[in-house]
């Protein structure tokens, strides 16, 4: 089992959680916000203060592709489970979703309400994606029907980020508040 950090010391590292040991450390010319590794295991999507993603190769840390079209810096990155999809969140108050079989232009743009997109994670079936704002809103996108078709969840919190039980039966969102800090279930 390898863990992966990414850091604003323009760096990505990849240790080994057996023996806790340093296995790689790719270096950038930018800040690391995100980093997500293929389902395949070959490629790393490395977004963080800089308009351009990339994709690395996962064993030397070289750049195979960049990814351009936001406007802003990116925090989030997800791969579908097919491997062949990525979308990345970002300051622009966007979610970009990409083919890499063309990265030239997005397959789709989906628009937050008011703020950055700062968490994205695709359901482990790839039938959703969920799409997470700083605060107040996350949007689950139906990846069956070109993303055209979400459910928006609507609170008032400020958003620690999100995930999906592994059965995909359950969406978690983490509330971060001061005073009412929580963890929210929404069942499917």
């Amino acid at each position: 089992m390898h863990f992966m950090a990414s850091n604003n010391d323009h760096g990505v590292r990849e240790y080994d959680m057996d023996s806790f040991q340093l296995v790689n450390h790719f270096h950038f010319p930018w800040p690391v916000n995100h980093t997500s590794l293929s389902p395949d295991r070959k490629l790393i999507a490395v977004v963080g203060d800089h308009l351009d993603g990339l994709l690395v190769d996962s064993s030397s840390g070289k750049t195979v592709a960049t990814i351009e079209g936001h406007r802003d810096y990116s925090f989030a990155s997800a791969w579908h489970p097919d491997g062949r999809i990525l979308a990345t969140g970002n300051q622009d108050k966007t979610c970009r979703v990409w083919d890499l079989r063309n990265l030239s232009n997005p397959v789709s743009v989906l628009k937050g309400n008011m703020g950055a997109v700062r968490s994205v994670r695709f359901s482990s079936d790839g039938q959703f994606l969920v799409v997470a704002e700083p605060a107040d809103f996350v949007h689950v996108y139906n990846t069956n029907l070109n993303y055209e078709e979400r459910q928006e969840i609507d609170f008032f919190g400020e958003i620690a980020g999100v995930s999906l039980s592994p059965d995909d039966e359950a969406l978690y969102i983490g509330v971060w508040d001061r005073t009412y800090h929580s963890l929210l279930q929404f069942n499917k």
